[in-house]
């Protein structure tokens, strides 16, 4: 167990997403799971740590995480002893995984296949809707339906929104540069990664009927020495830096991704949002 309090991924011992595809060919996240990386997120921790705070769970939320992946943040906010916890995932393996789920008290926990743009969950059955590095991978549309499921998700009266996503900076950043960005990451990381201003993200949840409460920003640094140890703890840090190394076409892949980082480092950043439902003439 690492140092940082974070808990490992439950269902220890399940297939992780991606298993049996090629290392030079897997979404970049898939990979970095496979090495042994648990926090996937743009902004580490420190931004999913910001984000449950700001989301304030207490005990008589019901909370869904959307496209909740290997479960690295759930017990961050089982923590807080929510009502009930929702993890949805379209990906067997990773449901596989979150059925593992355990929480303290009386929360009630439960995965379910499905869309994060179609849920099946009823309307209003939430007071808390999260997303982490979901939102980035998709096109216009797609992030609109994402938005506006969330959205249907709340409870009106006590409904809280939070996303966790990659970010261009700054706002007005040069069109051009941000297709070029784009086109950089895809190429490195094998999946659609389509990030948005500050400004743009919060024109998005706009949109879609919410409102933003709270807004930060930090460095994309998700494979730095420095972020690597704070996220994971020095002896899994170490861990996954030897696996790594020890993988030529996993080496090459993250060496890759680390180029496009850097290369861009004054434009990536990691957003955190949290947003309430506009009030009707708002």
């Amino acid at each position: 167990m690492a140092t940082t309090g974070h808990d490992q991924p439950p269902g220890d011992g399940a297939p992780l997403p991606g298993e049996g595809l090629d290392a030079s060919r897997m979404p970049a996240h898939w990979l970095l799971a496979r090495m042994g990386k648990r926090v996937l997120r743009p902004g580490g921790l420190e931004l999913t740590r910001w984000m449950i705070d700001a989301l304030a769970i207490g005990p008589e939320d019901r909370v869904v995480e959307l496209a909740a992946g290997l479960g690295a943040t759930a017990p961050l906010v089982l923590a807080r002893g929510p009502a009930c916890y929702t993890a949805v995932d379209r990906d067997a393996a990773a449901v596989a995984r979150l059925a593992g789920l355990t929480a303290p008290g009386a929360t009630r926990v439960r995965a379910v296949r499905a869309d994060a743009a179609a849920t099946g969950l009823p309307d209003g059955s939430a007071t808390v809707v999260y997303g982490e590095a979901v939102l980035t991978m998709q096109p216009e549309a797609a992030k609109r339906r994402i938005v506006r499921e969330a959205r249907r998700l709340l409870d009106g009266s006590t409904g809280r929104y939070a996303l966790h996503e990659m970010c261009l900076l700054p706002d007005g950043l040069d069109p051009a540069l941000a297709g070029r960005i784009a086109a950089d990451l895809y190429d490195v990381l094998h999946v659609g990664s389509r990030p948005l201003t500050p400004a743009g993200w919060g024109a998005l949840l706009t949109a879609e009927g919410l409102t933003v409460t709270a807004r930060t920003t930090v460095p994309m640094a998700l494979l730095e020495p420095r972020r690597l140890v704070a996220d994971e703890g020095l002896v899994h840090a170490l861990g996954i830096a030897g696996r790594v190394l020890r993988d030529p076409a996993a080496r090459e892949r993250v060496q890759r991704m680390r180029r496009v980082y850097h290369r861009h480092r004054d434009h990536l950043g990691a957003i955190g949002l949290v947003a309430v439902p506009t009030a009707p003439g708002g």
